[in-house]
């Protein structure tokens, strides 16, 4: 029985802006690095601070290093770590773990205990860390992992970049002098590793698109984190659809502003970059000043990441227009893009943010705003459409049964296509229950208007029920981003004896006379006017920084349990003075 989703009515919204056909050839992420040398192999590859290859180079690179890692007993399936900020050497190692047929397992470079459990779920067998990282953070996890190689921030350096590190030795978005240290173990360098062996005669190996290519960790904002395995099909798909659009051209700047080792770094910038032929332009990690200063001298032309960098560019005192004036295209993606943030921001820089959707389970986006359209603003709830499903993939919306809803009905957002992942290692049961069939079930409440337009509510978790009434958070957080003093906005539920829980909103302010002069009472005002009292905030606190994750999503688990540990202070104190 065909439903309504099955007509996929977004397609007629693409128009011609889907480019046929709509499910792309097979292939994987070597077949696509092997075409891009083939036919852009003197071009550039990779800037990192005046640190250059060309893709002849690059495959060169990695081809070193995987046969290191063959050479060291590393085989076909066997998982290899990097742990690493945005540096060649974390994509030089991508490549060369596939290059010897392994799967990549990328590490957020905050973990530290997290890591006990993650090194031994995938059982990893071998780890590229920066040198202080492994010091500092990973050492005592990675005892029993039998290849460690060490790299350095600061590597491959020639001649000519010294004089470019050191204009930016001083600011904290870029790699500074790595300090001397003593206790720096006796470990391969990966520079070292991979110059010695640039003459090898080494073979690649050659995965099929049903070959693992990835492990990617769950962000664990929901619970303990798992282990979503993608294959080089599913990698290879989505990245090629990332460089589908009629404003790329091969050469073009791909900025890597989401790291690397998320979901949507690694594949929409990354890997889609390769598989384009794009200059892979590399900032460090975010910091909102050297990143400008990167813009005027690399003169980028697209990048991608959540709504709260945006945030903080807007937020810096030497933003300007020209700073963003070689941009085709901006994306976010990783978190909520507020309506409230893509009209300052377009104001200022002149350039409108596109959003996408997806997740680590579907190898990064499955929706997107195709560029030359704007995402609709739904009338009723004054969400901002998160995109149209890409053409390959099915996406429905499903009651609480499990049945297909239809337009402007809410409900929980399923996907299914060649980008959702195969599997979570090691947890029959989470597979079967989150990604039955092959369909991934997200846990994200949404909708889809007649147009195909997407539109995500919130995550199932994050309801609050106010006296029996369901609030969703962002709902209440898209209405505090219209307020001109607030700069970023998180709601959350704290229990309340009365009303079961209780809307709390927790919020950072803009520099300005705006900022100097606004209450908490008064933003809870404003939101009065604006919603029904019982989705208003009961309470607002202003905080100096809200907390997130490294890839910039807002940690309401971490802002809800302090709300409520700060309420069950303040109700023993007045108990106690009683």
């Amino acid at each position: 029985m065909s439903t309504w989703a099955d007509t996929r009515p977004w397609l007629k919204t693409w128009g011609d802006l889907a480019n046929k056909p709509y499910t792309l050839e097979k292939s994987t992420t070597l077949q696509d690095l092997a075409t891009t040398v083939a036919t852009h192999g003197d071009e550039k590859a990779i800037s990192y601070y005046g640190f250059g290859l060309s893709w002849s180079e690059f495959d060169r690179y990695s081809t070193a290093f995987a046969s290191y890692l063959a050479e060291r007993g590393i085989a076909a399936g066997d998982r290899v770590a990097i742990y690493d900020q945005n540096t060649p050497a974390f994509m030089i190692a991508t490549y060369g773990i596939w290059k010897a047929g392994a799967v990549v397992v990328p590490l957020n470079p905050m973990y530290r205990g997290e890591l006990e459990h993650i090194f031994a779920d995938a059982e990893v067998k071998g780890l590229m860390v920066s040198k202080a990282a492994f010091l500092d953070r990973v050492a005592q996890y990675a005892t029993s992992i039998p290849v460690v190689v060490l790299s350095d921030d600061r590597s491959f350096q020639t001649d000519g970049p010294e004089a470019i590190f050191s204009m930016f030795d001083a600011l904290p978005g870029t790699p500074g002098q790595n300090p001397e240290s003593t206790e720096v173990p006796n470990l391969p360098d990966f520079q070292a590793v991979v110059e010695s062996r640039l003459d090898t005669d080494f073979t690649p190996a050659i995965p099929s698109p049903e070959d693992g290519a990835i492990v990617v960790y769950t962000s664990g904002t929901s619970g303990r984190s798992k282990g979503a395995a993608g294959t080089h099909g599913s990698v290879s798909s989505n990245s090629r659809y990332c460089v589908r659009t009629p404003t790329f051209e091969p050469g073009d700047g791909f900025l890597t502003l989401a790291p690397i080792f998320h979901i949507t770094g690694f594949v929409c910038q990354f890997i889609a970059g390769v598989a384009g032929g794009a200059r892979l332009i590399l900032n460090y990690r975010f910091e909102p000043g050297s990143l400008l200063e990167l813009f005027l001298r690399e003169k980028p032309t697209y990048m991608a990441g959540p709504a709260t960098i945006y945030t903080a560019m807007l937020a810096h005192p030497a933003a300007s227009a020209q700073h963003f004036s070689s941009f085709k295209r901006i994306m976010s993606g990783g978190a909520p893009l507020p309506e409230g943030l893509v009209n300052k921001f377009e104001e200022k820089t002149g350039v409108y943010i596109g959003q996408g959707y997806g997740l680590t389970e579907t190898c990064a986006q499955v929706a997107t705003v195709p560029h030359g359209l704007k995402a609709p603003v739904d009338p009723d709830s004054g969400n901002l459409s998160c995109g149209l499903p890409q053409p390959d993939t099915m996406i429905r919306i499903l009651d609480d049964f499990g049945e297909p809803l239809g337009p402007k009905e809410i409900g929980e957002v399923a996907i299914s296509g060649p980008e959702v992942v195969s599997e979570y290692i090691n947890n029959e049961k989470a597979t079967a229950e989150q990604i039955p069939g092959g369909e991934l079930r997200t846990g994200d409440i949404g909708y889809m208007d007649e147009n195909g337009w997407l539109f995500i509510i919130d995550r199932k978790k994050d309801m609050i029920n106010a006296s029996g009434f369901k609030v969703w958070p962002r709902e209440v957080e898209d209405v505090l981003y219209t307020h001109p003093a607030i700069q970023e906005a998180a709601v959350v539920g704290i229990p309340d004896e009365y009303r079961g829980e209780s809307v709390a909103a927790f919020v950072t302010l803009q520099s300005g006379p705006e900022a100097d002069e606004v209450t908490e009472a008064a933003i809870v005002e404003f939101c009065r006017e604006k919603l029904a009292s019982f989705k208003a905030p009961h309470q607002v606190t202003i905080i100096d920084e809200l907390p997130k994750t490294s890839s910039g999503k807002i940690l309401r688990r971490t802002i809800r349990a302090d709300a409520v540990a700060a309420a069950q202070e303040a109700k023993a104190s007045a108990v106690g003075s009683d």
